[in-house]
């Protein structure tokens, strides 16, 4: 029996020594945690759509808009919702948006996108611990939403995005434009996401005319959906050796490597050579200046690997990836891997480990398609199984490796599932989708640099609520085993696809955008948009002959075929100024896809199985944009407990009678 005269005065400490420390956990979780809950996050990226001021002289702003495909910086101060940061590097961003935005935006001085840098003059000087953001402009998108909602459904199903909201942006005080504000992926987001800025980051992007020339959009447009609803006989296309040549359905062959992909510098991560000089469309933008050799070749080791489908958990975040896919399949962009533009994405190389991270989705919801209602039920039927474009699956190894292995099949099905019934089927897609309209309409109605009219975006937003809704009940029947899951099925049993018709996908926008204030009026369609199948088959060929060049004899002939000085001058900039645009006009090439991947196709796991309920639950913070796994946390769930348990049993002894000695 304890006796000591002390016991009391012991207990007592050890109590208030256990509520100090509990108190400091919380504290700690809550405050220490900055690599998760920034500064910026919360000033940046809350409710409020953020006011920009850029003050800068006119010479350098006049410099900047003369001379936007350069890219070249400029110093500005910014004022941020009110708050002065002097000297910011400030530069246009973008690729095709920077050929169309004078050409098709409704600002007479261009409507470009703008790349904030903070620290571009200043050393570490940033914004709010926020390194790099981008404001981009609307082109393609009548809703203004299609970017936000991408990577609202990414982080929904626990992928890495940016943080997203919106900017109103003045110049020296006078109306500049109104866009989607991003945070960039730099060491701020490492610091944000992953708790850690070690690591490499590249933005895959394919350069300029190493794409293929007009033709191959003319193929793809032949070779699209629509051929399907012409009933035409499509065939999946056999694997073929390495070097050798692919042809489809009788069209022109087109040259391949290894792999049966035409050379892209590396976007479609298809293993060619050791080589670094392979790979530019990766190296070329790597993000940090300290990206050495070692550090390259650590990722040609993984694309090693992963095209041999070797030891795929440990050159490959699997789970991360399935996740991505999922969404990314959800959202049918076709300006991104899985088509035969291989770009638009970010690789994060860690310890040899790659990690795929979404970029760019104004093309979102079939961006790059024919705006007619054929082409929504195109997008709604996207098959889940072989959600590829333009390329064969075997040409995008890093989705193709992943779905054939059951188990990522099997747990790729469940993460679908999971947005179906918990983003769209529960409501929160369309009461996303209103809440944002509140947030942003009167932005849009003002919105000097508009793409498209006010009325356009109001009229688009009920298109875009019923598109998402059908694509969901698509791929719901998918799961359930009652629609098809791969393109070639689908092709044989079109009677079980969802109708779409009812959905008007030119009012969402398109690759070309629209004139805006001043231009188009309500109701026409974008630049991409304004040709039908027919023209755009007979006026690609004409500008190919002519290589390229709007000689007068091609104008004319272009004008015999009824298109206007406007939808010209559009192709010659589209084929000048971006190259090869795959999949425009179509939806996943049928005729090029195979039917490699797995099984689970058509049911849904069990929730059991693989221990897809084990896997760490994400949380969604609606209002900063961030994911927070539940087991982030567990350490210290766990050290609380156990000093409750503590100061639980210390109460006990202190409150328990005691004899008294005699």
């Amino acid at each position: 029996m304890i006796t000591s005269k002390y016991i009391v005065i012991i207990t007592a400490v050890a109590m208030v020594l256990s509520f100090l420390t509990c108190g400091f956990i919380v504290y700690a979780a809550n405050t220490f945690d900055t690599a998760r809950f920034p500064e910026y996050q919360k000033r940046l990226f809350g409710e409020e759509a953020v006011t920009i001021d850029i003050q800068v002289s006119e010479d350098d702003w006049q410099g900047l808009l003369d001379n936007a495909q350069a890219k070249e910086w400029i110093s500005a101060d910014l004022v941020v919702n009110g708050q002065k940061f002097s000297t910011i590097g400030i530069r246009t961003k973008g690729n095709s948006s920077l050929s169309m935005g004078n050409r098709m935006g409704g600002s007479s001085d261009g409507n470009y996108s703008l790349q904030f840098k903070a620290n571009k003059y200043i050393k570490g000087q940033t914004f709010y611990g926020l390194d790099v953001l981008s404001v981009n402009n609307m082109v393609g998108d009548a809703t203004y939403m299609k970017d936000y909602i991408a990577y609202d459904i990414m982080n929904y199903i626990g992928v890495a995005t940016p943080l997203t909201n919106y900017a109103s942006v003045t110049v020296n005080g006078e109306d500049y434009g109104f866009g989607i504000m991003l945070e960039r992926y730099e060491q701020s987001f490492l610091d944000r996401v992953y708790n850690s800025t070690s690591g490499q980051l590249y933005n895959v992007k394919i350069g300029m005319g190493m794409h293929g020339d007009f033709e191959d959009m003319r193929q793809n447009v032949e070779n699209s959906f629509p051929s399907r609803r012409q009933d035409v006989n499509n065939t999946e296309l056999p694997a073929v050796p390495d070097g050798t040549s692919q042809q489809v359905d009788g069209s022109t062959e087109i040259p391949t490597v290894p792999g049966g992909e035409r050379p892209q510098g590396g976007g479609s991560l298809v293993y060619t050579d050791n080589n670094i000089s392979s790979y530019s469309s990766i190296f070329d933008n790597a993000v940090f200046n300290n990206n050495s050799d070692s550090d390259k070749q650590r990722v040609i080791t993984a694309l090693e690997n992963m095209n041999a489908g070797t030891d795929l958990e440990k050159y490959i975040d699997v789970d991360a990836t399935l996740r991505y896919f999922a969404a990314h399949t959800v959202m049918v962009n076709l300006d991104s891997y899985t088509s035969n533009m291989a770009q638009n994405y970010y690789l994060y190389e860690r310890d040899g480990e790659l990690t795929i991270l979404p970029w760019d989705y104004n093309l979102s919801f079939g961006g790059m398609s024919f705006g007619d209602s054929s082409g929504a039920s195109d997008v709604v039927n996207y098959p889940i199984d072989t959600p590829v474009n333009g390329v064969a699956m075997e040409d995008r190894p890093l989705l193709n490796k992943l779905l054939e292995v059951d188990e990522y099949m099997q747990r790729y099905h469940e993460y679908l599932r999971q947005i179906v019934e918990g983003y769209f089927e529960s409501g929160l897609y369309e009461s996303t989708i209103r809440e944002l309209d509140t947030k942003i309409n009167d932005y849009v109605k003002s919105d000097v640099s508009a793409f498209f009219t006010y009325e356009q975006y109001e009229a688009s937003l009920s298109h875009l609520i019923e598109l998402g809704l059908l694509r969901a009940e698509s791929i719901r029947g998918q799961l359930d085993g009652t629609i098809p899951t791969t393109s070639s099925r689908q092709n044989d049993d079109m009677s079980s696809l969802i109708d779409a018709s009812s959905v008007n996908l030119s009012a969402l926008g398109s690759m070309g955008g629209q004139q805006g204030k001043g231009g188009q009026q309500p109701g026409d369609i974008g630049a991409m948009g304004m040709f039908d199948m027919e023209q755009m088959q007979q006026a690609m060929p004409i500008l190919t002959e002519a290589d390229g060049e709007l000689t007068n004899e091609a104008k004319d002939a272009l004008l015999e075929l009824g298109l206007s000085e406007e939808q010209i001058g559009s192709l010659a900039d589209m084929q000048n100024s971006f190259p090869g645009m795959g999949g425009i006009g179509g939806m996943p090439d049928r005729e090029r896809q195979t039917s490699s991947s797995g099984g689970g196709q058509g049911n849904i796991p069990d929730e059991n199985a693989n221990g897809t309920e084990g896997i760490n639950r994400q949380k969604w913070n609606n209002a900063g944009g961030m994911v927070v796994s539940t087991s982030s946390n567990t350490s210290y769930a766990v050290l609380i407990v156990i000093m409750l348990i503590v100061l639980a049993g210390a109460t006990a002894f202190v409150a328990k009678p005691r004899r008294t000695r005699l």
